[in-house]
C-alpha cells in the first residue's frame, strides 16, 4: 500500500499508472454515421483519388490560360465558345487554341483546359463568344485530381478521434463502417455519511452529492461511458461490495471522497484489498486535490478523488480525461501547451507554494486588445467557483507564485 500523503508530482504519478496500464483495445465495427466522437483502431487509406478529376470551382468558363495573358478590361482576350460541361457527366470534346467551354462550380475541367475564368470577368458578345477581362494562372479556379486526398493515402490516422469534417473526408472516399475502441466506461460512485441524493432534502449535517453529477458529466464530454453507482456509506464492508461490483462492470472506477487521512475515511483500505498491484501512490503535489488516490487493480484503473468538487475536476482533468480519450498519458511538449493552449495576463498577485503545481480557476475578459485572467477565489469545496470561472491557469511546480501582470498559460473550460 502507498505511504499517505508521501505526495508525487502529476508527472511522476502518470508515470507510475503507466507501468500498469493495459495496452490491448477491444476493437468494433461501426456504421460511419455512428462513429463520430470515437477513436480510429487502425489507419484509414484513401483507395482512389478524390476527387477524381480536375474540377471547377467557380462559376464561368474553362480556358488554356495561356490564351488569357495580357487580358484587362482595356484589352480583352477574345475567345469562341465551343462547348458546355454538364454537371455530373464528362465532358464530350477538347478545349482548343483560342476556346472556351461554359463550366459550373463542380464541373469536371473538360481536355485541353488547365484553367477557370470566373463569370464575373467576362462578356458575351453573343451565344458564340466571349471578351475575356482578367488573365488566369494554370490551376487557377480549379481543384487538380487528388488535390484532397491521394489514392493510398493516410486519411485518417489510427487514435484519431473522429470528428464532423472527418466524416465529410470517410463518406469521400468511399468509407461506410470504421474500426473504432470502445469507449471506456467508467463507473462513479460517491462515498460519505453526509451525502443524499439531489432529490432528496438535506438534514442538518447532508448535502446534496454534486461529484457523481459533474463526474458523470466530464466522463461523457471525454468520450467515455459513464455508468453511476450511487451513495455508499463511509463503511468498509458496505464499499468494498459495491466496489467489487462496479470495478467488475467497468473499465475504470471513479470514487469521490473519501480519499483524505481520517478516521471515517476508508476508501484507500478498500481500495488496495480488492486486488494487485492496489493502491499506486494517496496524495499528488497539487492544489487543489492533494489527497489524490491512484491504483490498479488488476488492468484497471481506479481513483480516489477528492470530495471537494473543484478538486475532484481538476483532478479528474489531470489523471482521468487522458486515459479516457487515448487509454494513456502523452509525454509530448506539444500536447502539454495544446492542454494550455492559451497565455493570458494574471491581474493579480498569487502566492504557491515551493515544488507545488497550482491549477487557478480564472475568469477570461479582453482588456486593451490583451487576454486577461482573473482569478475566481474560493475554496475547493465551492461548485460555483467552477461554474463561474472559464478555465483554468496554471503555475508550474519551479514558481513560488505569479505577480499581476505575468503571463500564464490557461486552459479554457
Amino acid at each position: 500500500m502507498a505511504e499517505l500523503f508521501k505526495a508525487l508530482t502529476v508527472e511522476e504519478a502518470r508515470a507510475v499508472l503507466t507501468r500498469y496500464l493495459p495496452t490491448k483495445k477491444t476493437v468494433t465495427k461501426v456504421p460511419l454515421l455512428e462513429s463520430l466522437g470515437r477513436l480510429l483502431a487502425v489507419d484509414v487509406r484513401a483507395a482512389e483519388d478524390v476527387p477524381g478529376f480536375d474540377r471547377s470551382t467557380m462559376d464561368g468558363f474553362a480556358v488554356r490560360a495561356k490564351d488569357t495573358y495580357g487580358a484587362s478590361e482595356s484589352l480583352p482576350a477574345y475567345a469562341d465558345i465551343s462547348g458546355e460541361v454538364l454537371m455530373g457527366h464528362m465532358p464530350q470534346g477538347k478545349v482548343g487554341a483560342g476556346r472556351a467551354w461554359r463550366i459550373s462550380t463542380g464541373g469536371m475541367l473538360p481536355s485541353g483546359a488547365d484553367a477557370v475564368v470566373m463569370v464575373e470577368f467576362t462578356e458575351e458578345l453573343d451565344k458564340k463568344s466571349i471578351l475575356i477581362t482578367k488573365a488566369v494562372a494554370p490551376g487557377e479556379n480549379v481543384v487538380r485530381k487528388g488535390e484532397d486526398i491521394a489514392a493510398g493515402e493516410i486519411a485518417l490516422p489510427a487514435y484519431h478521434r473522429i470528428r464532423p469534417q472527418d466524416l465529410g473526408m470517410l463518406s469521400s472516399i468511399g468509407v461506410t463502417e470504421v474500426d473504432i475502441i470502445l469507449p471506456i466506461r467508467v463507473g462513479i460512485i460517491s462515498t460519505g455519511d453526509e451525502l443524499v441524493a439531489p432529490f432528496e432534502s438535506p438534514a442538518p449535517g447532508q448535502v446534496r452529492d454534486i461529484n457523481s453529477y459533474t463526474l458523470f458529466g466530464a466522463v461523457a464530454a471525454c468520450g467515455g461511458v459513464p455508468q453511476y453507482h450511487g451513495i455508499v456509506r463511509d463503511n468498509h464492508e458496505e464499499l468494498r461490495n459495491v466496489l467489487e461490483k462496479v470495478i467488475a462492470d467497468n473499465d475504470m472506477v471513479l470514487l469521490s471522497g473519501g480519499s483524505s487521512v481520517g478516521a471515517r475515511d476508508v476508501a484507500s483500505e478498500v481500495i488496495d484489498s480488492m486486488g494487485e498491484p492496489g493502491v499506486l501512490f494517496h496524495g499528488i503535489s497539487i492544489k487543489p486535490g492533494k489527497p489524490t488516490i491512484g491504483a490498479m487493480v488488476g488492468d484497471k484503473p481506479v481513483f480516489g478523488l477528492p470530495g471537494h468538487p473543484a478538486s475532484a475536476m481538476v483532478v479528474f482533468d489531470l489523471l482521468v480525461a487522458p486515459l479516457i480519450r487515448s487509454g494513456e498519458y502523452s509525454v509530448l511538449e506539444k500536447d502539454i501547451y495544446m492542454d494550455y493552449p492559451l497565455q493570458a495576463e494574471i491581474v493579480r498577485n498569487l502566492h504557491s507554494a515551493a515544488g507545488r503545481e497550482d491549477f487557478i480557476r480564472v475568469r477570461l475578459f479582453l482588456r486593451e486588445g490583451r487576454l486577461c485572467a482573473d482569478p475566481v477565489l474560493g475554496k475547493s469545496g465551492l461548485i460555483a467557483t467552477m461554474v463561474k470561472a472559464d478555465g483554468l491557469a496554471y503555475i508550474p511546480a519551479g514558481k513560488e507564485g505569479v505577480e499581476a501582470g505575468e503571463i500564464v498559460r490557461v486552459k479554457p473550460f
